[in-house]
């Protein structure tokens, strides 16, 4: 039996491990321990604070995702004012601004540091003895929203200060964010989770830091870094750049890239460096931050009701170009979603041509007034999602006509339904020939049920002429329908007869891409893997309920119910049955097969795919690798165990090399997925991993 003070020592160690982890994990990305060493200490730490509820403090990591959803939002006051800042695009405007300073400073030049500016949502992150207590956003700078149970789930943010004698009073002051590949992968499933995509990677962490379910923000990508602090007590500081080691030194992250700067020559080497590092940031950076160094030197330049005079923001300007909309069309998604999008004539912007923006819903197209034959300028969201910025409204015409909310489908003319909860406007009709062939690409797709031979124009083929008005159709065709078939232009038997294969061989598919292809919402693919591993077959998943379903991990209240809600459908539990009668697997791996997957070399392995493979896709690489036992990552850390490299892969093997993880040509690769590992020679093993490692620091690369 395990005494009180046994387990407040043990805890207090488990914590302190803990922490460190997760900023090795989250912030350095150089993890020293494996996921399952992780889990195993947190689920310890969890054991030891249901055993003894006294130890289970609000600074514990086992509180990040817990609480139960809020309300609403309450605004409370900022203990030192959250100004913003003065932005300019000019360097004259920057000459100027160093002029001042140095005029109400009385002297020739001053010191400075030089940031990269976020493009994300500022917070003020409060800390008292070391504990995190508050988190409130900018709001009207006098009060924010309070928004500490959401700020508490992102991961890379430490709940305790580190060091032993943390300051009474520290507030931290900086930048929530996506990062961009994180912002892609979300928008990604949410797209294919039938859900409407954000704009840019700012919306998306102002959109998420504000969800009212702590548990849902928990599951987004967000990241926070430190630049400025608020309220300090029992703490003295003298500069910029000494608030940077004090923030490090407590474990907080501090933005990359800053610099010292002596006079306004080096102020604008400093600026034009980070213009010209842009691209390497992984996160949105929309120019720079100037600051006077001293805080001594900030006191007396003081500053307006806006903003301080010791500070200003160097914004860099967007590649932008000027079109015109040729039209507004709209289109309705596989859930029936209605998305106004801007045809536009066709204009190169950054490295690539334009000629279609999403207006992304029509709240939106009304907000900014977006018009049939405006003159529009276009950018880049994030210098990847094209979208419209504004329209040139000193240049309309007067023949310009605006774009009215459609009151029916245009696809099937059925009356649409607003959404009240939501900016959606939805066609509710299922028998939609849009919705039809949206679903019905969907399921072919490639990570879905992956039948390559039907590509888009097979997919109008199919529905327009009524072979087809549900994807569980394709497995109901008829020798006639067939027949039929091969007299279309450009088939024939021979194409037929692969899509026909391609069909039967989509049978075998691991059932999670089935649960992914048939739509429903709030379910990516991910989120597929996550519910049949929870509950085993399509069956068992059709028969549990929210609470049942949320007990899987990444699920939460919205996705829960939207399962119910699918499989209660009496349409939707036939559907279940004709897919049994058709053959589909619908069950996960039998045991058999597990421990098959035991013996397999990648068995336990964390694994990440760059470049193109020549014998398959990498989707299709990373299925293999699944169906070995492997864990597949997005990006490379110290805990990856191989990285299989195809051609032109990119930073993700430079970070590989850096870090001495093995690499893995795809030659390699294929013979290891055929090698059965001898489970009897596990020691072996472990020192051949060891010896390829060591291999690899002196040769660069293992092939």
């Amino acid at each position: 039996m395990v005494k009180t003070e046994e387990a407040k020592q043990r805890v207090a160690e488990l914590r302190r491990q803990i922490e460190r982890h997760d900023r090795l994990y989250y912030v350095e990305a150089a993890p020293e321990i494996s996921d399952a060493e992780y889990d195993r200490l947190y689920r310890e730490l969890q054991d030891l604070e249901e055993q003894f509820p006294s130890l289970a403090t609000e600074d514990s990591p086992t509180r990040r995702v817990g609480g139960e959803p809020l309300s609403e939002f309450v605004s409370r006051p900022h203990a030192v004012a959250m100004q913003s800042l003065d932005n300019t695009y000019s360097a004259e405007e920057l000459s100027s601004f160093d002029r001042r300073v140095c005029r109400n400073l009385g002297c020739e030049q001053t010191a400075y540091t030089v940031e990269p500016k976020i493009d994300g949502v500022s917070i003020s992150i409060r800390y008292e003895n070391g504990s995190l207590v508050q988190a409130l956003t900018r709001g009207n700078g006098v009060e924010g929203d309070d928004v500490t149970v959401n700020v508490r789930t992102i991961r890379s943010l430490p709940l305790r200060l580190s060091g032993p004698n943390p300051p009474s009073v520290f507030e931290a002051r900086g930048e929530i964010f996506m990062a961009k590949q994180k912002f892609l992968e979300l928008n990604e499933a949410r797209q294919d989770a039938g859900d409407s995509t954000f704009a840019n990677a700012r919306n998306a962490a102002a959109g998420s830091l504000k969800l009212l379910d702590p548990k849902a923000v928990a599951r987004r990508p967000l990241q926070v870094l430190f630049y400025g602090c608020g309220e300090v007590r029992g703490l003295d500081l003298h500069s910029q750049w000494q608030l940077f080691e004090r923030l490090r030194e407590f474990g907080l992250p501090v933005v990359d890239g800053a610099a010292q700067a002596k006079g306004i020559d080096e102020v604008w080497a400093a600026v034009e460096e980070l213009a010209g590092r842009r691209a390497e940031y992984t996160y949105d950076i929309d120019g720079a931050v100037v600051k006077v160094d001293s805080f001594a030197a900030r006191r007396r330049l003081g500053g307006t009701a806006k903003a301080p005079r010791w500070a200003i923001a160097y914004k860099y300007a967007a590649e932008r170009a000027l079109t015109r909309v040729r039209a507004i069309t709209v289109q309705v998604g596989r859930t029936g979603t209605l998305t106004p999008v801007a045809e536009l004539e066709p204009t190169p912007v950054a490295g690539s041509t334009v000629a279609r923006a999403t207006l992304h819903n029509f709240r939106e197209l009304e907000r900014k007034d977006i018009r049939v034959g405006d003159q529009v300028e276009i950018e880049k969201a994030g210098d990847v999602i094209p979208a419209v910025v504004r329209a040139l409204t000193e240049k309309r015409s007067g023949q310009e006509k605006p774009f009215d909310q459609p009151s029916r489908c245009p696809s099937c003319d059925s009356e649409v339904v607003v959404s009240e909860s939501e900016v959606a406007v939805r066609c509710v009709n299922p028998a939609c020939p849009a919705q039809i062939r949206e679903r019905l690409r969907h399921f072919c797709s490639r990570g879905a049920m992956d039948i390559e031979t039907i590509g888009e124009a097979m997919v109008g083929l199919l529905v327009d002429n009524q072979f087809v008005q549900s994807p569980i159709d394709l497995y109901f065709l008829s020798e006639a329908d067939w027949q039929r078939l091969q007299k279309f232009p450009g088939l024939g038997e021979k194409s037929v007869s692969r899509m026909r294969q391609a069909i039967d061989k989509s049978r075998d598919n691991p059932p999670w891409r089935l649960l992914f292809g048939l739509g429903i919402r709030h379910v990516g693919s991910r989120a597929a893997q996550t519910l049949i591993e929870h509950f085993g077959s399509l069956e068992q998943l059709a028969q549990a309920d929210a609470e049942s379903l949320q007990e899987a991990c990444d699920v939460g209240p919205a996705m829960a119910e939207s399962v119910v809600d699918f499989f209660a459908s009496p349409a939707n539990r036939e559907l279940l049955k004709q897919l049994r009668q058709a053959g589909l697997n619908m069950e996960s791996s039998s045991s058999a097969d597990r421990s098959a997957k035991s013996n397999s070399v990648f068995a336990g392995k964390t694994c990440v795919l760059t470049g193109s493979l020549e014998s398959m896709s990498r989707e299709e690489a990373g299925e293999r690798l699944r169906e070995a036992g492997a864990k597949v990552t997005g990006s490379v850390s110290g805990n990856t165990d191989f990285v299989i490299a195809g051609d032109k892969p990119g930073s993700k093997l430079d970070k590989a090399k850096k870090l001495q993880v093995p690499i893995i040509d795809e030659k390699k690769f294929l013979q290891l997925l055929e090698q059965p590992e001898d489970s009897s020679h596990n020691q072996d093993s472990d020192n051949g991993a060891e010896e390829e490692r060591q291999n690899q620091s002196q040769q660069g690369e293992l092939f």
